[in-house]
């Protein structure tokens, strides 16, 4: 199916989705059966954790993955106050360079489960949720009068105060789909704190206002008042909050469907049930402006890294090819067999890619 943008008419049991979550058309009143998103974003691997201070217990690294080696490092799970908000950060490793793991959107820390052992071995890891998603505080949106709270900038501005205060150093931001966006913006507001970027599947953002046709725009305000202003939202949203469903997500996000098994499903969707989570998920996914990988990149001065899993049926490889033209990029490496999170089902390859690259800067 291509890429397409969707406005369909009335009804509203026929009506078809234009919000940045979706890359393909999903139909309101087959919601339990859709099978096609993009920008990612409700995906992301948290693995089972036990309550304790903070709200998340310590995760060793044999709860982390099976394939978890005894020579892999603890991975610590930790909270840092943030602008009075709880925010759930994990650790790994005591010296090197200092590495951000940033998820994308509905994502969280877990899901560099299978990169951030390893490459603690040899650099300060750490990997972050961002604030509205995995275990870190769910603000109600509503709550800052009118104004959009999860945007890029937030989220940039939470990157770079989380290297100030806890990292404490200049670090190299790794990231995948929406959170490359992220580390974009933070790179742009302050150059002094990010040493490299290295992005992984970054989103293309295709259903962002910008790249509709005019005659479209006019619905996607209709639309997105009716996600958050009517009980159509929170409906939608638990119809695929469901196992069945993020499974079903999940197995077109991978090309290895093997990777998909049931802990991961249950992990994904236990920080995105939590209270508040469907609020954060309705507000981004009728966040249809802010910047875009193209309006950022010619602004960012350091060195940029940018890797593609080469079977991203939501971020075509032939459109992310263009993005290896900005001067900045430094190279395009193409994941051969990977789909749109590659750190997680090829962390083979990914990993040496992120060492090698840090270890030129």
């Amino acid at each position: 199916m291509a890429n397409t943008s969707i406005f369909a008419a009335l009804p509203l049991t026929n009506l078809e989705i234009p919000c940045l979550f979706f890359p393909r058309r999903i139909s309101v009143k087959n919601c339990s059966s859709l099978i096609s998103f993009t920008e990612t974003h409700f995906l992301r691997q948290s693995i089972s954790t036990s309550r304790g201070i903070g709200g998340i217990g310590p995760i060793s690294c044999a709860s982390v993955t099976d394939q978890a080696s005894s020579e892999e490092l603890q991975v610590r799970t930790l909270t840092w106050n943030w602008k009075g908000y709880s925010i759930r950060y994990q650790c790994a490793g005591t010296s090197g360079p200092a590495l951000v793991l940033v998820h994308g959107f509905g994502a969280n820390s877990d899901h560099w489960r299978k990169n951030t052992p390893i490459l603690g071995k040899s650099h300060r890891v750490y990997s972050i949720d961002l604030i509205g998603y995995g275990y870190s505080d769910k603000p109600n949106p509503r709550e800052f009068g009118g104004e959009p709270f999860y945007t890029f900038e937030t989220w940039g501005e939470q990157l770079n105060d989380f290297c100030l205060e806890v990292v404490k150093d200049k670090a190299f931001f790794i990231c995948n789909s929406i959170g490359g966006l992220v580390g974009l913006q933070a790179a742009v507001s302050k150059p002094e704190i990010c040493r490299g970027l290295m992005l992984i599947n970054i989103s293309l953002r295709m259903l962002h206002i910008k790249k509709q046709p005019l005659i479209g725009r006019p619905f996607i305000k209709s639309f997105q008042n009716l996600l958050r202003n009517t009980p159509v939202g929170k409906l939608f949203f638990k119809s695929i909050a469901t196992p069945e469903t993020v499974k079903s997500i999940l197995c077109q996000c991978y090309h290895d469907s093997s990777q998909v098994t049931d802990e991961l499903v249950e992990a994904i969707l236990r920080p995105g049930l939590e209270p508040g989570a469907v609020d954060v998920f309705l507000e981004f996914i009728c966040y249809s402006g802010g910047p875009l990988p193209e309006d950022l990149l010619p602004l960012v001065k350091c060195p940029v890294l940018i890797a593609w899993g080469e079977k991203d049926p939501w971020e075509p490889i032939e459109l992310g090819r263009a993005y290896s033209n900005f001067d900045m990029v430094e190279d395009f490496v193409v994941l051969p067999e990977a789909g749109h999170c590659p750190q997680d089902e090829k962390p083979e390859m990914v990993n040496p890619l992120i060492e090698s690259f840090v270890a030129r800067h």
